[in-house]
């Protein structure tokens, strides 16, 4: 039995030489904690192993063989509390490089991913043999509406000279056919008028019959009827016909007018569909406007292969590739949904990248969470970004280690969380005093998951019994009480909290020495 006890004093000399956390790196920057992390790590699982070991040797041991239990020594210090996530390197500002082709295509060739390139170089190549044959089918149809356009041009044009044609022509023509035929019958009813006025004379004298008279009459109304008919025709051709002549050829010019811009519209709609057909087909070969480092996006997290690979079928604006800026950096991390109700911008951060220490800032929380899968543990985290500060070296990509500071206390009481054990709600630790263990109620503040701000129950200097599960039959007798008996711890505590005033008061009032 003795030689089973001999490794518990060893372990709690190394214990009690652990820096408290007064004296202990909580209250330095965070490489510290993480540092006093790994030590209280690997310190409890000592305590698993030995006190597996000390169980069975000190089960008939009497509870004030203090040698036989592990103890921290509760103190006042520095309590800094921080949320660690694993996170990726990327840039701020990225130059992103889309499909910009309709409907996606194929890849048939892609740049591999890291390659350094400079402006014009080629970085994908999709398929193009389905908008070759759009364009060899939409150019015939350009074609025809080009067509189009020159007949009606030309219809337009034919349209205007016959207009012209009509009153500096026909009507000019057919007016003057109309005045002569005129003038005709104007010399014509003259010399009837003449004849009649002969004849007249002649028949006073009895040289022509009444008969003749009479004929020589008739010719003279006649002529004044065909004056007559002449002035009414070129009376028509004025007032009317030139009228409506000119507004049938007017209307004609309209509608040649309206069939042209009709397949000029169709002209130019035609046109553009070929030259964005044209415009498809340079999109199918993706060139760098800027130098840089080119790298794939951020895949889905559930994927194993990136999207962006020949053969793969890519769609419309979809992100192709990446050229990041190097001097813009920044870190991207989930914060689970527990702490990110903590987390605000402007807190500090502490990145840990190939074992080089880096400085950075809570810059932007995200509003929504991402999806949880089984590719995530079915955990729900909220993208966190990091801003860094300029170095040199950074790759997007690169792993990180992300220790953001939620809250730093001072001057608290601290105990270790392995020292702690909860029951229906409450919380309880079993302190050494005078060779004796005896249960506590306690009262907790904030906690980092190593340590735990005790706000009543405890004093400074008290011994607090590690793992007292593994010790102490009454902490295994306490996690199996019934909801009903923390009535009487709540009493309890509510005593305590009332000596420690008390204490507090009396402390108080004693008068300093000297005074």
């Amino acid at each position: 039995m003795d030689s089973a006890i001999m490794p518990v004093p060893f372990v709690f000399c190394f214990l009690e030489s652990v820096p408290t956390p007064r004296d202990s790196p909580m209250a330095h920057p965070i490489s510290s904690v993480s540092i006093w992390g790994r030590r209280t790590l690997i310190a409890l699982v000592l305590l698993g192993a030995v006190g597996a070991v000390t169980t069975f040797a000190t089960s008939a041991l009497d509870r004030d063989v203090e040698s036989s239990i592990l103890t921290h020594r509760v103190s006042l210090g520095k309590l800094a509390v921080t949320v660690t996530e694993n996170g990726t390197v990327e840039s701020s500002n990225n130059e992103e490089i889309k499909c910009m082709v309709k409907g996606g295509s194929t890849v048939l060739w892609v740049i591999e991913t890291g390659t350094i390139v400079k402006p014009g170089d080629e970085l994908v190549r999709l398929d193009t043999s389905q908008i070759e044959d759009n364009i060899l089918a939409q150019e015939i149809i350009y074609e025809n509406a080009l067509a189009n356009k020159i007949t009606a041009e030309s219809d337009v044009a034919v349209a205007e000279k016959s207009i012209t044609e009509y009153l500096e022509g026909t009507f000019i023509e057919e007016r003057s056919t109309i005045e002569k035929e005129i003038f005709d019958a104007e010399q014509a009813l003259k010399q009837a008028e003449l004849s009649y006025e002969s004849s007249i004379r002649m028949a006073a004298k009895g040289l022509i019959k009444t008969l003749q008279l009479q004929g020589e009459k008739f010719a003279v109304e006649s002529a004044r009827k065909a004056l007559e008919l002449k002035q009414t025709q070129l009376m028509a051709l004025e007032k009317y016909k030139k009228q409506k002549e000119v507004q049938t050829l007017e209307s004609n010019l309209r509608a040649a007018k309206a069939r042209l811009a009709s397949f000029d519209a169709s002209l130019r709609l035609e046109q553009a569909r070929l030259e964005r057909e044209q415009e498809q087909l340079k999109n199918c070969t993706i060139t760098a406007e800027i130098g840089g480092m080119v790298i794939f996006p951020s895949m889905a997290d559930w994927k194993s292969t990136p999207d962006i690979e020949e053969g793969a079928v890519v769609r419309e604006q979809q992100t192709l590739l990446v050229i990041p800026d190097v001097s813009q950096m920044q870190v991207k991390v989930g914060i689970h949904e527990s702490k990110v109700d903590r987390l605000k911008v402007g807190m500090p951060a502490q990145i840990e990248l190939q074992d080089v220490q880096l400085v950075g800032e809570v810059s932007e929380i995200a509003e929504v969470t991402k999806p949880a899968g089984w590719w995530t543990g079915n955990l729900v985290k909220y993208d966190t970004i990091i801003q860094l500060q300029q170095r040199e070296g950074l790759k997007p990509g690169m792993s990180a280690i992300v220790d953001v500071v939620l809250a730093e206390h001072d001057d608290v009481l601290t105990v270790p969380v392995a020292s702690i054990l909860e029951s229906d709600g409450q919380f309880f630790c079993w302190v050494e005093e005078r060779g004796k263990v005896t249960r506590r109620l306690i009262q907790l503040g904030d906690t980092n998951d190593e340590f735990t701000i005790v706000t009543a129950g405890l004093a400074e200097g008290e011994k607090v019994v590690l793992d007292p599960l593994a010790y102490v039959d009454e902490a295994q007798q306490q996690a199996l009480r019934p909801a009903s008996a923390g009535e009487k711890d709540a009493e309890e505590l509510a005593g305590v909290v009332k000596e420690d005033s008390q204490s507090d008061n009396a402390s108080s009032s004693e008068p300093v020495p000297g005074t």
